[in-house]
Order: structure tokens, then sequence, then C-alpha cells
């Protein structure tokens, strides 16, 4: 019978010889979970879009202080993360992409760099806590958890956070293990450097949040020892000065051009909006990051919910006690804060990381506890839950089976399966390499097969299509009824947004070529307005599909008007 074990040990083995090839083992297995379906998804609504519209719009108008929106102040977060995709599409442009402001996936490219990194810098962190095949089994967890590869395909902010806060940490940590003399090394006199120019980066990607992790492990750490002299070698004097030079000109910049409104709505209606009700119809009870955590940290949230007794058994120790620190207290604020977003705890996952493997190196992962086999068995529940999930939305929406994703979703279960019996074996460390090749089949699975062939959700790239049947290069736009910013990003700055169907009307009644997307729930007012017009535009087509965010089925009827 075929054993994965020897070439497990052997990939193992072979990639943690050295820290190089380990880096080099890691960047291609981030590559291998993030690029598939990379460039194919659409532009994922709502968040997306947004980031990537103000982006384009910076290019557009070389405006690269204020964030807009169309005419729209986008002022919920800092400007670096525009600054990063704007700066990735110039590249697609200097090098020939054909159409590239409007290939979402130039706009991504910030964010896969930002997973690939996290998962480089999560086993960096983890070198000051475990051997290098631990550290590097580590940084294959993190490449293999679903939530970072969701991010590395969305064009936000949230894969470059987590990069940042786990430089962070990792600085922090050999700081503090080196004060509590339990670390075998002394940290590099760079360290610091290191720990800043990441606070830096993380204020001009999302403000305040890399700060407050590593400021609230640092008031529990500094408790548990009544002084704050061990955060000596990170030089906060030098490293704020750097945080000021790097981060405070764009905060200057754009409060003399908003007049101080930037901070009014990114701080007072943004940030503190969100702690005082949900946002956005984002609302969740405390409690629900860790229903989200089983499905979110897959395949290894099973195996890390078990270590949770190794952890508060040795809570005092001053390794468990600092990835205690680094987990505990942001995550009981973002269980507190009303407004819940699966990626709010991605940066605590290495922490997650560091502590499952901690376990498991020193015997406190019990697979006799009872119900341990029973959870191990999510790693098999949770991708079946996805494959009949997804199974029944291409069949209800699109009458269609993604064939080509059957023969993964199998390999899928059976590497499952075989994590299971490595559990029941005691095989711990082998049982989570299996689940990094478990992560790597169902990423094939899903985003190049079963989701691409999802057509009913794609409906602003359908109706961007369109617009090649208008009869003109660059025809005038209207949409009535669907609003999604991703129709925005695809069809130009200039969509306009009709509020009735006499709007939608008069629009396409002026000069020029002229095109309208009218959602059937308008027809008959737009219609009637049409009535009273002399020429009558020509229906181009009519699209069907589902949007997510509303959570209907749409037909959207694409109306033209030709110049004369």
């Amino acid at each position: 019978m075929f054993s994965l074990t020897p070439a497990i040990d052997r990939v193992r083995d072979a990639a943690s010889g050295s820290h190089l090839r380990a880096c080099i083992f890691l960047l291609l297995l981030s590559l291998a979970a993030f690029l598939p379906g990379f460039s194919t998804l659409q532009p994922l609504d709502r968040d997306e879009p947004r980031f990537a519209q103000a982006s384009k719009q910076m290019l557009e108008t070389g405006d690269f202080v204020d964030i807009r929106f169309q005419d729209e102040a986008r002022h919920k977060k800092p400007v670096g993360i525009y600054w990063l995709q704007s700066a990735a599409v110039r590249a697609g442009e200097a090098v020939g992409i054909p159409e590239a402001r409007t290939q979402i996936w130039l706009y991504r490219i910030p964010s896969l760099i930002g997973a690939t990194a996290t998962v480089l810098l999560t086993y960096w962190a983890l070198l000051a806590f475990l051997s290098p095949p631990l550290a590097l089994l580590g940084g294959a967890l993190m490449a293999a958890a679903v939530l970072l590869g969701v991010e590395a395909r969305i064009a936000k902010t949230d894969a470059l956070l987590a990069a940042c806060a786990v430089a962070t940490m990792g600085a922090l940590a050999r700081t503090w293990l080196d004060w509590t003399r339990s670390l075998a090394f002394v940290p590099d006199r760079r360290n610091w450097l290191v720990f800043w120019g990441a606070t830096a980066l993380g204020l001009l990607i999302k403000g305040p949040i890399v700060p407050m992790v590593w400021g609230l492990a640092i008031l529990v750490l500094s408790a548990s020892q009544r002084s704050f002299r061990w955060l000596k070698p990170l030089r906060f004097g030098p490293g704020l000065l750097l945080c000021l030079v790097v981060a405070l000109p764009w905060f200057v910049a754009i409060m003399v051009k908003t007049g101080g409104s930037f901070f009014a709505e990114s701080v007072g209606q943004d940030m503190l909006g969100k702690v005082a009700e949900g946002q956005e119809k984002h609302w969740g009870p405390p409690g629900l990051y860790l229903l989200f955590f089983f499905a979110t940290y897959w395949p290894a949230a099973a195996f890390a919910a078990m270590a949770v007794p190794f952890a508060w058994v040795r809570r005092k120790e001053p390794q468990i006690l600092f990835l205690l620190a680094w987990i505990v207290p942001s995550w009981l604020v973002f269980e507190a804060v009303p407004t819940k977003l699966p990626h709010y705890v991605l940066p605590l996952y290495p922490a997650i990381t560091a502590l499952l493997l901690l376990a498991v190196l020193n015997g406190g992962i019990d697979r006799h506890r009872r119900g341990a086999v029973l959870t191990a068995c999510l790693v098999v529940i949770v991708p079946l839950a996805l494959m009949a999930t997804i199974l029944f939305g291409n069949w209800t929406l699109d009458r269609a089976v993604p064939w080509l994703a059957l023969p993964f979703f199998a390999l899928v279960l059976l590497c499952a399966g075989s994590v299971v019996a490595a559990f029941r074996r005691l095989d711990f460390e082998g049982a989570l390499w299996r689940c990094v090749l478990a992560s790597l089949l169902l990423t094939i699975a899903v985003y190049p097969f079963a989701i691409e062939s999802l057509r009913s959700l794609k409906l602003s790239p359908r109706l961007a299509e369109t617009l090649k049947a208008a009869g003109c290069a660059d025809p005038a736009v209207v949409t009535l009824g669907y609003r999604e910013p991703s129709l925005v990003f695809l069809t130009g700055t200039k969509l306009a947004m009709a509020a009735s169907g006499a709007d939608a009307a008069a629009f396409l009644n002026q000069p020029g070529c002229r095109v309208a997307f009218v959602e059937s729930r308008f027809a008959d007012d737009f219609k009637a307005a049409l009535a009273s017009q002399p020429a009558k535009p020509r229906l181009v087509t009519t699209i069907n599909g589902f949007n997510l965010n509303g959570g209907r089925k749409l037909e959207i009827a694409v109306f033209a008007r030709s110049p004369g």
C-alpha cells in the first residue's frame, strides 16, 4: 500500500536543511496555494472593487493623496494599499498588459505578496519558539489556512496587515524571550528596525490595528513582569521617530487636503462606528469568531482546538505566555466589537500555529481524550460541507455540475481521511503535513474549477462584456437598480447611477453612443418613460444571474442607442 510518510519525511528534511531552502520551499508552496484562480476570479463585491476602483482613480487623476470612489470620498483606511495597488497596475502597463487598469489580478498583487510574506514571516517568527523543521511546518500550515488563501486573492488590506503584524510580533518575541532567558540565541541588533518598520507600514495600511495587537501583548507581558524594562532593546525613541517619518507626511497631507474630514470619517464613522454597532450588515454576537475559526483555519483548526488544555496548563511559561498575550487580548477585543468579519482575527493565526506545534512537540495533544478522534474528523467534514454547498450552488443557479472539480474533491476527502488515520496512530506531525496537502488539493478543486463554473455569480463581468456590442468603442453607461462596485470598476469611473426609469431613459436620449443596464424590477417604469421618446434604444441582450450581496436572482436588460 502506498504511504505518504516517506515522501513527507524527504520533503521536510530537504526543505529544513537550511534557512534558504526553507524560504524557497515556503515561497513555492505559497504560490501553489495562492495562484490557482488568482487571475480568473471575478472582482468580489463589495470591498475589493471599492479598493481597486479608488486605486484606478488615483492613476486616472494623478492625485495620490485623496482617496475617492467615483465622486465620493473614501475616507475609511489610510493610503498604503492604494499606493501599492496603483504601483502594481502601473508596472503592468509598463510591460504592456492589455487593459491593465481593469485587470483585477494586478490589483491583487500586493495581497499576494502580503500573504506570501505572512507565510515566510511565520517561519521566521516561529524560529524563536521551535526547531527549523517545526517552524517550516508552521509556515506551511499558514499557507494552507483557508482564510489566508482567500485574502491572497482579494485586492484589499488584510493579507498585508497580517504580514506586518507577524513581523512585529516575531521581533517582540525575540525581545521577550531574550529577557526571560528562554531564547537560545541573542536577537539581531536590527530587530528593532523590523518591529518599527512593520509598524510604520501597518499604520499606512490599516491605521492602529498592528499597534493594537502588539500593544495589548506588551501590557499583558509587562504586567506579568511588573516592569517595562524588557522593551529597552526595541528602542522606542528612534522607533517612534521612524514611524513619524514614514507615516506622518501623508497624514498631514490628507488633513490639509480634506480639512480634517478624513480623520472624522475614518476614526469617527468607520472605526468607532464598528465599535458602536455592526456596520454594513456585518453584526455578530460574541463568540462568532470561534465558529468562524473551524472553517477559516481549516485544515489545522481541529488540532489547534486540542492544544487548548496544554496552553492553559503551561500558561505561565515564557513561550506560552507570550503566545497567549498575542492571541487572547486582541481576540477578546474583536469578539467585543459588534462588527464581525472573519479576516479581523487573521493576524492572530500564526500564534495559534505556534501553540499547536509546541503542544505537538511537548506531548500536549491527547489522542485518547474523549472526542479527540471525532474532533479530528472536522478535517473531513469541512471540505465535505463545502463540496455539497458548491455542488448545490452550481446546480441551483446554473443547472451545471463542475465535473473537473470532482476528482480533486475526491482526492481531498481521501487525503483528509489519511489525516485522521495518522492522528489515530499518534503521528501528529505527519497528520499536519497531510493537512497541507489536503489544502492544496482543495484549492485546485475550488478556485480554477468549482467557482469558475458558477457563471451566475459573474454578473458584472458579463454586463461589462456586453458593451462590445454597443456599436462604439467607448459608450456612456447608466445602470438602474444594479449598483455593485464591481460594475463601476469594470465599466468605468463615469458609470451613471439612475434613480428611476425616467432618469435612465433621459440618459439614453442624450447625444452619443449610450448603454443602459436595467434591472427587471424597474423595467415597466423604464419602458413607460421610453414611450414618449422619438428614438427607441435596441435591446442588446438580457443577463440572468445571482447577486450574493442581496441574495437575489436578477434579470438585467441591456439597451443601447448608437450615435445619430
